[in-house]
């Protein structure tokens, strides 16, 4: 079966810095993909790469289609949504709206309204505060806020760049446990970077580890998580 995502020979540069250095990898059809290393391996320049908010050379291939040289909008209406790390909320605008712009690229339509209902049914919280400022929401709440948001677009594939990041343990749980049940309900890939890499491997069905801008290991995640040797070395634990 051809993967959704497919890419070969990735480079990225900040400037003069080279920052990915002929990445490999692929992402199947309704899988979760870690992306694990540490910091400055080169892990969020990955998915920065990937949306094209960033100069990039290689081969890009979704669902069959080269993307390499696609704007971010253009690959946003192809069904690819970016969770930033730091969350990326609208804070003067209510949840709500928040929601309603994830959906700016779908085409108008009475769906929105099932949509929005949709993620409260994910999020009961952010349903309680719908009508309050984003801004003014907890960390993990925002955290829910951004994902919901990136949902809204119904995409295919999730670009989610440190979703605990900043958040206590308990709600990290209850992130990874949505995040879970999205992918079973929607069917949604995921492509995760993540600091925890215990919650990301749990989640994963694949897992590569970046290394200065290289894939160090790469291999199915149970392997890699059971594996205590590549987690001492690599992965602090």
């Amino acid at each position: 079966m051809k993967p959704l995502l497919s890419v070969r020979g990735l480079e990225a540069s900040y400037g003069d810095l080279k920052v990915l250095r002929g990445l490999d990898f692929s992402i199947a059809e309704g899988s979760v993909t870690a992306l694990l290393g540490a910091n400055g391996a080169g892990k969020t320049t990955t998915l920065r790469a990937l949306c094209g908010m960033i100069a990039r050379s290689g081969e890009i291939e979704f669902d069959g289609r080269s993307i390499g040289r696609a704007r971010t909008e253009d690959i946003v209406r192809l069904g690819i949504a970016h969770v930033p790390e730091g969350r990326g909320t609208f804070f003067n605008l209510t949840v709500e709206e928040n929601l309603e712009l994830g959906a700016m690229s779908r085409p108008a339509g009475r769906e929105l309204t099932t949509d929005i209902q949709r993620i409260y049914g994910y999020f009961p919280r952010l349903e309680e505060r719908r009508r309050q400022q984003a801004g003014t929401l907890s960390g993990g709440e925002q955290q829910m806020l951004a994902i919901g948001r990136a949902l809204m677009l119904k995409p295919r594939l999730m670009l989610l760049d440190e979703p605990s990041f900043g958040l206590a343990p308990l709600i990290v749980e209850e992130v990874f446990r949505i995040l879970a049940h999205v992918r079973e309900t929607m069917k949604v890939s995921m492509l995760l970077v993540e600091q925890n890499a215990n919650f990301a491997l749990a989640l994963a069905d694949h897992a590569y580890l970046l290394e200065t801008g290289e894939i160090a290991i790469a291999g199915p995640a149970e392997e890699i998580r059971n594996n205590e040797s590549i987690r001492n070395a690599y992965l602090g634990y």
